[in-house]
């Protein structure tokens, strides 16, 4: 029964992800240039790396979220030190690049990391990277057909992977179900949860589309709205109000850690908070939560220990994929804070794809023409309706002489 939980979504692969005609790299003009942004980890690089740069990254398996915010860069081509898809499991972030047209540039080795900041490079059909005229690093060209290919290897070693999963959460469940079954030494905050909903946001897939659809259930219902890490200065993007940011501060915005949000500081079990010092040093008031698991899973949990009425988790991770590509060796945490959520949880993943496209825009017009029909048609067959044409049609006359006579 756990392999068929874990399993159910990789068989739904194609309902998961609808596919798109891709735009094949090949199809780019060759030779391409423009100058570096150099970074180890890709969601740095993404915050300083604009149109027409080149991204040069060393990710492993380069997973969807940061294949989406590099899209949203526009890069004039990705060169990976590392390779892209390593076999381990069908990532998804070279398809969403081929999608976009980006030309991703596979496996050129740590030479390739050595490149400077600013530097100018060319990169050409080959998948040569030169400086200055001397080539300095060679790689693959990820193309539809390589990208495809090297994912259906990837699935052929995926039931090795699940069942490793499944005993890496099994052996997690054993070891740590006091932290939950238990009960936690939950903070005390200033925010106020008891009655209220708490809309909990992450930075995951389709996160902004999935928080444009819930506009009106924000405006409505005005949840506590909870930023996790990076998902905090989502929310502030959306010109949405933030009321708190739960993590570990590693990717969440300076402006968003001084926008009044309470601030807590997930950390180890020992005590350890690596964010603490980063929040100290910009004078911010915080709260620190020693707790195993995600800082999606203890936002959930401190929501529900705070008489939360509601919680609606946006763009968190719930897929056998998702978890790979956020690097986890299994999901006990989440599996156990989920049952122990239960019937609050409302998971908002996918709500833009449900409600996308069932109204056109051409179909609104049309029944706002229809509406304006049927409206003069009432209108003509009244005497009052009758006269208010004619003063329209006197009015229009009179229009169109004074205009008449400007001439």
């Amino acid at each position: 029964m756990l392999v068929n939980y874990f399993w159910a979504p990789i068989c739904q692969d194609n309902l998961m992800w609808p596919k798109r005609r891709p735009k094949d790299s090949t199809e780019q003009s060759f030779p391409i240039t423009g100058i570096a942004r150099v970074d180890y980890r890709t969601k740095n690089l993404t915050k300083r790396l604009n149109a027409g740069e080149v991204a040069v990254i060393d990710h492993e398996d380069l997973d969807l979220v940061s294949a989406e915010a590099l899209v949203e860069c526009r890069p004039a081509v990705v060169l990976n030190a590392a390779r892209s898809t390593s076999g381990k499991y069908p990532n998804l972030g070279p398809v969403i690049l081929n999608e976009a047209g980006i030309c991703l540039i596979d496996d050129l080795g740590p030479a390739v990391m050595d490149i400077a900041e600013n530097t100018p490079l060319v990169v050409n059909a080959d998948g040569e990277v030169s400086v200055n005229g001397e080539v300095v690093a060679s790689g693959s060209v990820q193309t539809t057909e390589t990208i495809e290919a090297n994912r259906e290897l990837a699935k052929a070693g995926m039931p090795e992977q699940l069942k490793s999963f499944a005993t890496n959460t099994m052996e997690y469940v054993e070891r740590e179900q006091d932290l939950i079954l238990d009960g936690m030494n939950m903070p005390q905050v200033r925010t106020k949860f008891n009655g209220k909903h708490a809309l909990i946001v992450v930075r995951g897939y389709r996160y902004k589309d999935d928080l444009a659809a819930l506009r009106g259930y924000i405006r409505e219902y005005k949840p506590i709205m909870i930023g996790v890490d990076g998902g905090a200065d989502a929310i502030l993007e959306a010109g949405l109000p933030l009321d708190m940011i739960v993590g570990d501060m590693d990717s969440v915005s300076d402006k968003a850690l001084k926008s009044g949000a309470e601030i807590v500081v997930h950390a180890y079990r020992d005590g350890r908070a690596p964010g603490k010092h980063r929040v100290e040093e910009l004078g911010v008031e915080h709260v620190i939560f020693p707790a195993t698991g995600t800082s999606e899973d203890i936002a959930m949990l401190l929501a529900d220990d705070k008489g939360a009425s509601l919680i609606v988790a946006l763009g968190t991770h719930s897929t056998l994929i998702e978890f790979f590509d956020k690097g986890r060796r299994g999901m006990a945490s989440t599996f156990l804070t989920r049952l122990q959520v239960g019937s609050k949880l409302i998971d908002a993943k996918g709500v833009s794809q449900l409600y996308r496209s069932r109204v056109s825009n051409w179909q609104i017009a049309f029944l706002l023409i229809a509406g304006i029909v049927v409206l003069v048609a009432a209108l003509a067959a009244t005497d009052a309706g009758q006269i208010l044409f004619q003063l329209v049609g006197v009015w229009f006359s009179d229009i169109t002489l004074w205009f008449n006579n400007l001439f």
